[in-house]
């Protein structure tokens, strides 16, 4: 069988997978964007690319998109698993069901479109896996801690991966974005929205505490000067899937660098008062 070069790339409504879509179409790559609500992509369609609806928590919404790729293409040739968002709240705050929910999009949902993707790369000797992952998935903010884990389980799960499926051909890279200027903010904002209890509750301050910080950050804070646009991204995931030997990660904006660097260098306790001087600290 000939060997497919065919790009699937998941949550393209917005931001980095968007950018992704377009980058690596113009490029010359054969482009499957997704989405669950495909009108929402549709402008993809006049770039070139063939849209998919795609609900990375829903089983068969999965297999339907993997399917239709292999019956094009004969395989996914290259997976970037994108999707996903930020759940922010105090740990004790947060509701199961947004937990759950947290874990089905960012965790479970890219490890199954690992599963379906594979075979078809197994049977072609050729295939890439690009997993997007996080500075979050080196160090962890308060307000952040669900988010966080499942970009923590993204890292670890990866390299597992990686040494797992090297001997068929397939290369597995991580990418970890720093701030990035997309509407991550409205969402991890958003994703607060029923959580703040009465004005006299325990995390009631804290969790407006953090909403702020994430606006600020995201969108006129100083650390903003250190971020980047989702073409930062876009860029290097084209690099990843383009080299013979692609690195097993990729740090993404000098925000990026800075803090993971930052996180090695200091003690956990030091780490704590760093962010002390950002956040508030609940019960004091």
């Amino acid at each position: 069988m000939s060997t497919s070069r065919a790009v699937l790339i998941t949550g393209c409504s917005t931001g980095i997978g968007r950018a992704t879509a377009e980058r690596l179409v113009d490029k010359g790559w054969r482009v499957y964007a997704s989405a669950r609500d495909v009108e929402k992509i549709g402008s993809l369609a006049d770039r070139g690319c063939e849209l998919l609806p795609l609900d990375v928590t829903d089983e068969t919404s999965m297999r339907d998109a993997v399917e239709e790729v292999e019956r094009r293409e004969g395989a996914v040739g290259v997976l970037v698993n994108n999707a996903g968002y930020s759940q922010c709240g105090a740990v004790e705050a947060v509701p199961m069901e947004k937990v759950r929910r947290q874990f089905e999009t960012n965790v479970f949902g890219l490890v199954r479109m690992c599963q379906l993707a594979l075979p078809g790369m197994r049977r072609q000797g050729w295939g890439r896996i690009v997993n997007i992952s996080s500075m979050g998935g080196k160090l962890t903010f308060p307000g952040g801690g669900y988010y966080h884990a499942t970009k923590y389980a993204v890292e670890s799960i990866s390299d597992a991966l990686r040494f797992e499926v090297a001997g068929f051909g397939v290369k597995v890279a991580v990418v970890e974005p720093g701030l990035i200027r997309t509407g991550f903010a409205d969402a991890a904002t958003g994703s607060m929205t029923g959580m703040s209890g009465p004005a006299d509750g325990p995390y009631a301050g804290f969790n407006a505490a953090v909403a702020k910080t994430v606006r600020d950050n995201y969108e006129r804070g100083p650390f903003l000067k250190l971020g980047g646009g989702p073409e930062t991204v876009a860029t290097t995931i084209e690099r990843a899937i383009s080299v013979g030997r692609p690195r097993a990660r990729y740090a993404v904006t000098p925000s990026a660098h800075l803090f993971i660097w930052l996180r090695r260098l200091l003690p956990d306790r030091a780490w704590d008062a760093f962010v002390g001087t950002v956040y508030p600290q609940p019960g004091r």
